[in-house]
């Protein structure tokens, strides 16, 4: 297998390299990204049965790559070609992310952790604890569900508006993903956060508020990870709407995260969408002293902070796709994110496709944003085919 990976590896050098010399320089870059896309490449991954066809776009969207920028191309316009260049080339789009967003404070190593009160519920013990999530900043709005059995178990990290509600006892349906996890044989941690939480107050905050939320989720990684009851190597994060871009950053920027499913948070910039909205200063437009009114961008409501930027440089969220390569991702798709996504997602499979990875990138779809038991389904079983098995994808 390691033979075969190298061969294609050398294979795909010499073909971009042929292609180089005779087609321009964008053009080059989109012929490799679908010969990446279209070829066969080292079946790392083996998400279940039922899940497997998900992980395969559309015909329809087979190769097509929309009109964003390759994350395999390097800032100064060189070409990735190699996993040693992919590697410098990550590193830069992590720069490039954090340099706009703020970096991050230290990771805590061993975050607190205080268990409240014990209950017992269907084969599981739920905790309510209070929890570190960052220097100073200690919450209740947190719940530890461990099931019944011999451990290590593979955990799974759930964030939303509010801890109760993935854990079954909210007002919303179809959004349990935490209980749903624990009953299949996982840890999982229940963490809310309100979207409007600036670090460590608004005047002083350096931090875009999606980016902290992630920096909290980092530190939830460690905390589950230092738990005896979990296996520190299979830890996952999920989340629903709000808590599909909390989940989406958090896995992207932090490696500790074998692997994530986003559901319908929007995966990608789209200003045809009010609910996509990473303009908002709650995510990634908080300008300090300045004030925006709630709203799709426009010539009276203009974009502000890290957003403006990052759409004057013709960035987007596919380049923080990539970032989880050759991690696994599932997006749950939902009125937010429909097959078209399959244009960014194409991206982040041809990265894999360089690496020697495949049926790493998935995505479900249903009309509705709220989620379906169906599509829970789907979330759960792409949990189990990542991260029960004894070893996870490297």
């Amino acid at each position: 297998m390691l033979a075969t990976q190298e061969m294609n590896a050398a294979r795909w050098r010499r073909d971009f390299a042929d292609q180089s010399s005779q087609r321009g320089h964008r053009m080059t870059v989109r012929l490799l990204l679908v010969m990446l896309i279209g070829s066969a490449g080292v079946n790392a991954a083996d998400p279940s049965e039922k899940l497997a066809p998900y992980f395969k776009p559309p015909a329809k969207y087979a190769t097509d790559l929309g009109d964003y920028r390759s994350p395999l191309t390097f800032d100064d316009g060189t070409l990735v070609r190699t996993a040693e260049d992919w590697a410098k080339r990550r590193a830069e789009i992590k720069k490039y992310w954090h340099g706009l967003m703020g970096e991050w404070p230290a990771l805590i190593e061993k975050p607190k952790i205080e268990y409240l009160e014990k209950v017992r519920r269907e084969g599981i013990t739920q905790h309510h604890v209070k929890i570190e999530t960052a220097p100073g900043r200690l919450t209740e709005d947190a719940f530890l569900l461990v099931p019944d059995g011999a451990g290590p178990f593979p955990a799974v990290l759930v964030v939303f508006y509010e801890a109760k509600t993935a854990i079954g006892l909210g007002k919303s349906t179809h959004r349990d993903f935490a209980l749903q996890l624990a009953k299949r044989g996982f840890v999982t941690l229940s963490l809310g956060g309100s979207p409007t939480t600036f670090y460590p107050t608004k005047e002083t905050c350096k931090i875009q508020p999606l980016s902290f939320h992630a920096y909290e989720a980092a530190n939830c990684a460690s905390l589950l990870a230092n738990l005896p009851m979990v296996d520190p190597k299979r830890i996952g994060v999920t989340g629903h709407s709000y808590g599909g871009k909390w989940a989406l950053f958090a896995a992207c920027l932090h490696e500790s995260f074998a692997c994530a499913a986003w559901s319908d948070p929007g995966i990608v910039f789209d200003e045809k969408r009010s609910n996509v909205n990473y303009w908002e200063p709650w995510y990634l437009g908080f300008e300090p002293g300045k004030d925006r009114k709630p709203g799709l961008p426009t010539n009276e409501n203009p974009r502000m902070g890290p957003y403006k930027k990052m759409m004057a440089d013709n960035r987007d969220l596919h380049e923080l796709h990539a970032l989880m390569a050759p991690r696994p991702f599932l997006v749950s798709g939902g009125a937010e994110d429909p097959p078209e996504r399959w244009k960014a997602l194409n991206h982040a499979v041809a990265v894999n496709k360089l690496l020697g990875a495949e049926n790493r990138v998935g995505m479900t779809n249903r009309p509705t944003h709220d989620p379906t038991d169906e599509s829970n389904d789907l979330l759960c079983q792409f949990f189990e085919s990542f991260l029960k098995p004894a070893t996870p994808p490297k």
